[in-house]
Parts: structure tokens; sequence; C-alpha cells
């Protein structure tokens, strides 16, 4: 289904459908990283109020690991919202032509 870590494939490479037709957008992007920062910024807090790390030990944690959430998190909620747009039969918005009014 995707091309590269988050970019679509033209066409799917088993049954041939055109990805292109679909407009999934950055809407997942943004909620996305707004739920993973939250989640990433709990267990920061947590961790330095439990164990009371050094800093450097928070950059090399959770880095690393918000980083990989988003992607990978992106990819599966990418996917969702194209499987979504495919069973609803979702397209884009269309104008009827100025002589059809």
């Amino acid at each position: 289904m995707f091309e590269g870590l988050v970019k679509f494939a033209p066409r799917c490479r088993s049954c041939g459908l055109d990805y292109s037709r679909f407009n999934v957008g950055d809407g997942p992007a943004a909620f996305l990283t707004l739920i993973v920062g939250a989640l990433i910024v709990i267990l920061a807090i947590w961790l330095q109020l439990a164990v009371e790390p050094p800093f450097w030990v928070h950059i090399i944690l959770w880095v690393p690991l918000t980083a990989v959430g988003v992607v990978f998190g992106l990819r599966v909620a990418k996917g969702a919202l194209l499987v979504s747009e495919y069973r609803r039969g979702a397209a884009e918005a269309r104008r009827p032509a100025d002589d059809e009014e």
C-alpha cells in the first residue's frame, strides 16, 4: 500500500486499485501528532517524578519513541482512512457543468 514511509504507492500491487483517487490528506497527521505527543509527555513526566533520571536519558528515550510512534502510527491511520473512503465510495466533490445547470 505504501511506496515510502508514509507515501502511498500509485496503485495496489495485488488488485491494481488506483490510490490517487482517494484524498487522505494530512488530517490523520495532526490528530496523531497530538495523541502521540500527549502520551509521550505523560510518560516523560511520570518517569521524571518516579526515577528522576538525568536530562540526557529523556532525550535518548523520548525523541526516537516520538518519531517512531508518529511515522508508524501515520501509516496505520492513513491506511485506515483510505479503507474507510474505499468502503463508503467517497470521492472528490464535483460541480455540475455550466450547461447542465
